[in-house]
């Protein structure tokens, strides 16, 4: 019983680190097929192996980084540092907006435009103190990027050396269920990233033909928080509507016609012949799973909730519903 107890204290103490070493194995479960699917092509007589494929992930993310940085950053980084400059010259003319509504005559109009600057200034002040945040949260970015490699790498020696703890009698159907749960969650991936690459590239093209700002960074979040189930769709309405409304009420319509007509079409078209035949979870399912990773690792959970629940419904499924062994 003691022994029980200290194994729970020090599984505790050590929980951010075992929720790391299980989100990059999950990841290294979902792109493995990815991976052996690169070390297949050949080019001429040259086929790479698996470690050079392995390769390919983090050249393909240096790649879109090195593309977002180019097209997206600048103009944020322009206009941020423009409304910096221009704070005391536009403060005037937004507090006589202002003063139009009700009860709005009692304001002083250089006390708002101090207080405009000491609300810069001290943002920029918890931008700087927060740094060392920022910094550990990139090293637990890097270090589960290099798990993820390593799990794919060696993850059939990890593997082996996990069925080594159960039975003998139990290994082969334990086996077998884990290989179907690793099917589904690389198809979960392929319909993922179809759905996200899909959105990625409309919201692009309807953010430049509606002259919404900052619209190939708006574009690709969009794209990429898609991977987050109902939550990240969310954020990024949110987002692209306060950035439309920066500048006309127009751009604002346009945008809440644009992900009206694409939640129609994501949940009558794409999802259904998508991902609900490639997971095979119900909706209500598939909601459960995000409340459930999203209270309990967070975004990170949140991210990682519909594969965990492919996962756990394979086991159900082999070891509550179906009796005896297939």
């Amino acid at each position: 019983m003691f022994a029980l107890a200290l194994a729970g204290y020090v599984v505790w103490l050590v929980r951010e680190e075992l929720l790391l070493l299980y989100v990059s194995g999950l990841f290294a479960v979902v792109f493995a097929p990815v991976v052996r699917s690169v070390a297949t092509v050949r080019v001429g007589r040259w086929q790479p192996f698996r470690r050079v494929a392995v390769l390919m992930l983090p050249l393909g993310a240096v790649v879109f980084l090195g593309f977002f940085c180019a097209l997206a950053l600048p103009p944020v980084l322009r206009d941020m540092v423009e409304f910096s400059r221009e704070i005391p010259s536009r403060a005037p003319a937004l507090l006589e907006k202002l003063r139009r509504l009700p009860f709005a005559d009692r304001i002083n109009s250089n006390d708002v435009i101090e207080r405009l600057q000491n609300l810069a200034s001290n943002a920029v002040t918890d931008v700087l103190l927060s740094l060392r945040n920022w910094a550990n949260a990139l090293l637990s970015v890097l270090m589960g990027f290099v798990l993820t490699l390593y799990f794919i790498v060696e993850g059939d020696h990890a593997y082996s050396w996990f069925l080594s703890f159960f039975p003998a009698t139990e290994r082969d159907r334990l086996d077998r269920t884990l290989r179907r749960a690793e099917g589904r969650m690389g198809k979960w991936l392929l319909g993922q990233g179809s759905l996200m690459l899909i959105l990625g590239l409309c919201s692009t093209i309807i953010y430049l033909a509606l002259g919404v700002r900052y619209a190939y960074a708006l574009g690709a979040l969009t794209g990429l928080l898609n991977i987050i189930p109902v939550l990240g769709a969310a954020v990024c309405i949110v987002l692209a509507l306060l950035v439309a409304a920066m500048d006309s009420w127009g751009r604002v319509l346009g945008v809440a016609i644009f992900y009206f007509l694409w939640l129609q079409l994501e949940n009558s078209i794409l999802v259904p012949r998508i991902m609900r035949s490639s997971v095979g979870l119900p909706a209500l399912a598939i909601l459960v799973a995000l409340l459930l990773g999203s209270a309990l690792g967070g975004i990170v959970g949140a991210t990682v909730a519909v594969p965990t629940g492919v996962l756990v419904a394979e086991i159900l499924n082999e070891y509550l519903v179906n009796k005896s062994p297939a």
